[in-house]
């Protein structure tokens, strides 16, 4: 087995017990619908991304013929950090605080990911840069909370 099906691996097991670690028993629905709307933006931008061929990646461990995106990432690694993003968001702190709690998430995604670009496989920019990575997450997490609040009719403090 190579190291980028190992590192996969991996990517699904930590994320799996993120899940199982993060999200608390009675927030267990709140997740799935974060989950799901996470899915339907990645779902859009992943597929967009690749038929324009902006990134490539050339390891995945699923559905390697359905289409091109990464299911590993699009459908089960960024909807689940994004669940736990949500459901775990500093509500009582201050807004530079939660500013700053996004910035560490999408900056420690961009960092990972730009670490598999590099040494990896498992995705390829083509015509993509890493602050474009960082600023669709801070987006996308930004567009997920805002549908949470509402979805949810919780008001924001």
């Amino acid at each position: 087995m190579n190291k980028d099906i190992l590192i996969l691996l991996a990517a699904w097991t930590i994320t799996f017990f993120m899940l199982v670690f993060f999200i608390p028993k009675n927030k267990i629905r709140e997740a799935i619908v974060i989950f799901m709307f996470k899915q339907v933006i990645t779902w859009l931008i992943g597929l967009s991304v690749v038929e324009l061929r902006l990134i490539e990646y050339p390891v995945e461990l699923l559905f390697t013929y359905a289409n091109r995106t990464s299911f590993s990432f699009e459908y089960f690694i960024y909807p689940s950090i994004s669940a736990v993003f949500i459901l775990n968001f500093p509500v009582r702190k201050s807004k530079v605080q939660q500013f700053m709690y996004y910035t560490y998430f999408c900056s420690i995604m961009t960092f990972l990911e730009v670490l598999c670009v590099k040494y990896t496989n498992i995705i390829k920019y083509i015509h993509w840069t890493w602050y474009v990575t960082w600023i669709s997450l801070f987006l996308t997490f930004y567009i997920s909370r805002q549908f949470y609040l509402w979805f949810f009719k919780i008001k924001q403090t």
